[in-house]
């Protein structure tokens, strides 16, 4: 994707690899790693509701990175998506014991990496274009990947079962690289935020799919965390609007 885009196009400025490298990091590495990390202690249906925060998050990062007021409705509605989270997580943590908490922040730590990503992108995506930037930005967190797998495991450990290459196949194309070069032709049209509140509809979808193909409950708590949560991004997103 890299080469392709950057056919007949200038070399990139110094702070423009300074930013592909933060994007790489930021985006696509660290958020997935810590997702995953998260994942082995919660349950997908609570790591999705933490996840459905980043539109609030992004709200914030623009506060603090560039002085964007924020709103009495978009505060009330933060307000309203951190009490879900809390209804689900301490439910959860009645349940599952300690490791609830480590799993919610590492998951935490994950949407704050992708909306530090979301927040930065912006700028750069419009100067270097999304196919460009897509395809040099996950050059960099595939590099980071392999030279961790190096790092942390044996040669052996990449002798795998067929079903796993597939899997993998699969989840590297429709559920990797499809996905971020569509997230930012999104934010090269209609900006991060809006990107954002779009992309809410992946963390519902995932809830239902935890309940439907992992058989995660779907229990009462659950659903007042997520009624809370989608209805507090609402009222954000609502108040975004002129």
């Amino acid at each position: 994707m890299a080469w392709w885009a950057s056919r007949g196009k200038p070399p990139l400025a110094r702070r423009d690899w300074l930013g592909v490298l933060g994007l790489g990091v930021t985006g696509y590495y660290l958020a997935s790693f810590l997702d995953f990390a998260g994942l082995a202690f919660i349950s997908a249906s609570l790591e999705r509701l933490i996840l459905y925060l980043n539109p609030t998050l992004v709200l914030l990062l623009g506060w603090l990175l560039y002085k964007r007021p924020v709103g009495r409705f978009q505060a009330w509605g933060m307000g309203i998506s951190y009490l879900g989270v809390v209804l689900v997580f301490g439910h959860e943590a009645k349940l599952e014991g300690d490791d609830v908490a480590l799993g919610a922040l590492l998951v935490f730590l994950s949407a704050v990496s992708y909306a530090i990503y979301l927040s930065y992108s912006g700028e750069l995506v419009q100067r270097l274009g999304s196919l460009r930037l897509v395809g040099l930005a996950t050059t960099v967190a595939c590099g980071l990947c392999i030279a961790q797998f190096l790092l942390l495991r044996p040669m052996t450990a990449a002798l795998v079962a067929p079903q796993v290459i597939w899997l993998s196949i699969l989840n590297a194309t429709l559920c990797t690289a499809v996905p971020v070069l569509m997230v930012m032709m999104a934010i090269e049209r209609i900006g991060a935020g809006l990107a954002a509140q779009t992309g809410m509809v992946g963390p519902m979808s995932t809830i239902l799919m935890g309940v439907l193909i992992l058989g995660e409950p779907f229990t009462a708590w659950v659903a007042a965390g997520t009624v809370l949560v989608i209805a507090g991004v609402f009222v954000v997103s609502r108040a975004d609007r002129p």
